[in-house]
């Protein structure tokens, strides 16, 4: 299912590779036919988007939109746990998951990153994935619904989700959640959350460094072929 890996493509951090690969990722979403119609169209449209803009610009546009609140943070149980214990311990059960299924995470990144779960998702089974974005919904559902209030393009990538897997039940609470919040104030007390809720997990690292321009942030690569990679490293 190779429109997923697109989705996680168009859900990750913009680099000059994505703009080079737009052709391609344009065919895979028109040919694999995975997702409805007007959802097909929405994310090819998206892709569109991308042709108009530099680089830069993208980039600005993504960190202003992913990486400057919680409410649209693209890791699953931040809006579930929040830094809560129960975070950890959810972060252990997915990374459990993707051993269990024969991958290896070759990133520095969190198992929640919604562009690295998608990433898995695209080499399981339809019925597979299905169900397991079906668990995710909730979450994904009210992010898609946060960007439609923002008017932003993104939303494309979560409805075409939501074509796929089907939407939650509660889909009309939370929209009316989305529409009626408050703005996001958590850039605005960036200090005192850092102070009062500095967290890491499993090993992650220091979240303020910035990746190496070569660090793809959503590669998932089988045990087997991770392992001969890092031998043939040393």
């Amino acid at each position: 299912m190779l429109t997923l890996k697109v989705l996680s493509l168009l859900l990750s951090y913009p680099e000059a590779a994505l703009i080079e690969a737009l052709d391609d990722l344009a065919g895979v979403v028109a040919n694999e036919n995975l997702l409805p119609e007007a959802d097909k169209n929405a994310v090819l449209a998206l892709i569109d988007s991308h042709r108009n803009k530099d680089l830069l610009e993208l980039q600005e546009n993504y960190v202003a939109l992913f990486d400057r609140g919680r409410y649209l943070s693209l890791h699953i149980f931040e809006h579930v746990h929040g830094e809560s214990r129960e975070r950890g311990q959810a972060m252990v059960n997915l990374m459990q998951m993707y051993e269990s299924c024969g991958f290896e995470i070759a990133a520095r990144e969190l198992p929640d990153y919604i562009p690295l779960f998608l990433e898995f998702l695209s080499q399981q089974s339809k019925a597979e994935a299905a169900e397991l974005l079906q668990d995710a919904m909730p979450v994904l559902s009210l992010l898609g619904a946060r960007l439609a209030e923002r008017g932003s393009e993104y939303q494309a990538v979560f409805d075409a989700l939501a074509g796929f897997a089907g939407e939650p039940e509660a889909i009309a609470d939370i929209r009316r959640q989305a529409a009626s919040e408050a703005p996001d104030r958590t850039l605005a007390q960036m200090d005192q959350i850092w102070e009062e809720e500095a967290v890491s997990f499993m090993g992650a690292g220091d979240a303020c460094k910035s990746r190496p321009p070569d660090d793809s942030p959503v590669t998932l690569t089988r045990r087997d072929d991770y392992l001969k990679s890092r031998n043939r490293s040393f």
